[in-house]
C-alpha cells in the first residue's frame, strides 16, 4: 500500500523566532514532505516559517498547495510560484480551504494566527466534524504551555478527557513523519 498523493496541512508562524531549531525543523519538514511524496498545504506566504517549509518543500521537488487571503498579499508576501496558488477574500476561507485540501493537520510554532487555525481543527475534531491527525510539532518544548493549557481545560471541566487524545505532540520531524506515516495508513485501512 502506497501512501502516495497524501496532502499535509501546515500552519506555522510568519516570522522565524528567535531560535535557530525552528526554521531548521520548517526546512526539515519541507525536505521530508517531498521525500515522502507528499503535497505541502499552507499559507502561501514567503516570510517566516511558511517560507522555509514552502522553499524547502520545493528545492526537494514537493508540490506545495497555498492559499493566502488578498488582505495579506502584501504582508505575506505571496508565492506566486506554488504549484497552487489561491488567493481567498477572508481568513476563515483560508482556514477552509487549507483544512478541505489535506488529510492530516501539522503546527509548527508561531504566534496568535498558528493558535487560531490550531483551535479551529481541535475545535472541528472535538465536535466530530472531521477525524484528520492534528499534530504539535513542539521543537524545543515550544508547545509544551499550550499543552498545559488544553489539560488545564480538562482539569477545570470545559472539556472531556478526549480533547487531550485529539493532539499529538511530537518532538522533531522523523518522529513527526513516522507518527504521520501510521496514522495515514491506519486511515485509510479503516476507509476500505
Amino acid at each position: 500500500m502506497t501512501l502516495q498523493n497524501q496532502s499535509i496541512c501546515v500552519f506555522c508562524g510568519s516570522r522565524d523566532g528567535d531560535r535557530p531549531a525552528y526554521a531548521a525543523q520548517a526546512d526539515a519538514l519541507g525536505h521530508a514532505l517531498a521525500e515522502a511524496g507528499w503535497r505541502l498545504v499552507y499559507g502561501a506566504g514567503d516570510v517566516g516559517l511558511m517560507g522555509r517549509v514552502a522553499r524547502a518543500a520545493q528545492g526537494s521537488g514537493g508540490q506545495t498547495f497555498g492559499v493566502i487571503p488578498v488582505h495579506l498579499l502584501d504582508r505575506e508576501v505571496g508565492k506566486r510560484d506554488l504549484s497552487a496558488f489561491i488567493v481567498t477574500e477572508n481568513m476563515h476561507e483560508r482556514k477552509k480551504v487549507m483544512y478541505m485540501n489535506s488529510d492530516a493537520i501539522v503546527v509548527l510554532p508561531g504566534g496568535a494566527g498558528s493558535l487560531d487555525e490550531f483551535f479551529e481543527v481541535l475545535t472541528w475534531r472535538q465536535l466530530g466534524l472531521h477525524a484528520k491527525p492534528i499534530y504539535l510539532l513542539n521543537t524545543e518544548g515550544f508547545w509544551n504551555p499550550l499543552s498545559a493549557l488544553i489539560h488545564h481545560f480538562i482539569d477545570e471541566g470545559f472539556a472531556e478527557p478526549s480533547l487531550a487524545g485529539y493532539v499529538r505532540m511530537v518532538s522533531d520531524v522523523p518522529a513527526l513523519m513516522e507518527d504521520l506515516r501510521d496514522a495515514l495508513s491506519s486511515r485509510r485501512l479503516s476507509a476500505e
